[in-house]
């Protein structure tokens, strides 16, 4: 009887052979972008972990290609201008939606919940994906969907930190078709104000039944490299289920995507109340 065939499919991957040299330099590399400043020898070889004298000889070969620069008053080191240019073509060839669909999947595994994505189109928030969860729920949620700018979580967190100018007629507009009559519109406009600023401070917007009974929300903003919200990530599920405290594990985990996202776009995490308003 012939021997029964391997599996290839189970084996290992090998390991794939590359330069140790350049493995050993990138660590200079990757210790100026962590220190995100300028460096000494002394500091930047520690921080790579290796000698001063082993580490000098890849300063001078990474100056020569404009990888990193030394300052000519402080002899200290950062990086280069051929650095800059690497970063940028990178960044600009980053697609944000395509990064966040490497997230979002995970994330609505780890919380069983639904996760959508939207971005901001011609009419506003706009959904691109929508991920079900494994007990699918029945909301208007789906791609194509343009989501109210005041009456939903997901249009209020773009509200919050786009620009005011690209946003306020869209509001007005919406506020006066959400109202009754005059009084009632400068009640839906203060609300919708005040959620504004407690989003910038929270990082996260909610929803707990409205506009949908039974129906919470979680959203976070993703931004890109320049600071300006690209993505909102929104998890919904069924309220008996869905645990939408602020300080709860679905806020925690949908904030941590959104900010994992935000890292892969290039943004350097700061976010200041101001300048999201300004």
């Amino acid at each position: 009887m012939p021997a029964p065939a391997k599996d290839r499919t189970s084996a290992p991957a090998k390991p794939r052979r590359g330069i140790q040299s350049i493995e050993v330099g990138g660590k200079i590399l990757l210790a100026l972008v962590q220190s995100g400043g300028p460096m000494s020898l002394r500091d930047l070889s520690r921080a790579a972990g290796m000698a001063p004298a082993k580490a000098h000889p890849y300063l001078v070969s990474f100056g020569n290609l404009g990888l990193v620069k030394q300052d000519p008053h402080t002899a200290e080191y950062l990086l280069g201008p051929l650095a800059l240019q690497l970063g940028l073509i990178a960044l600009h060839g980053l697609d944000p939606v395509n990064e966040a669909l490497a997230e979002v999947g995970q994330l609505a595994t780890a919380i069983d919940q639904a996760v959508a994505i939207a971005v901001w189109g011609n009419h506003g928030a706009t959904i691109v994906h929508y991920q079900e969860a494994s007990n699918p729920i029945h909301v208007n949620m789906r791609t194509g969907t343009v989501m109210s700018l005041v009456d939903t979580a997901t249009g209020r967190v773009f509200a919050a930190f786009m620009p005011p100018k690209l946003c306020e007629k869209l509001a007005k507009e919406e506020i006066r078709r959400l109202a009754e009559n005059a009084t009632a519109a400068r009640e839906i406009e203060r609300q919708f104000e005040h959620s504004l600023g407690e989003i910038r401070r929270r990082g996260l917007a909610r929803a707990t039944g409205k506009p949908m009974p039974g129906i919470n929300a979680l959203c976070a903003p993703v931004f890109d490299h320049t600071g300006s919200i690209v993505v909102v990530i929104t998890a919904v599920g069924p309220a008996g289920s869905f645990d939408a405290a602020w300080d709860g594990v679905i806020a925690r985990q949908v904030h941590a995507c959104a900010e994992r996202i935000s890292q892969r776009l290039g943004h350097g995490g700061a976010r200041v109340e101001a300048d999201a308003a300004a």
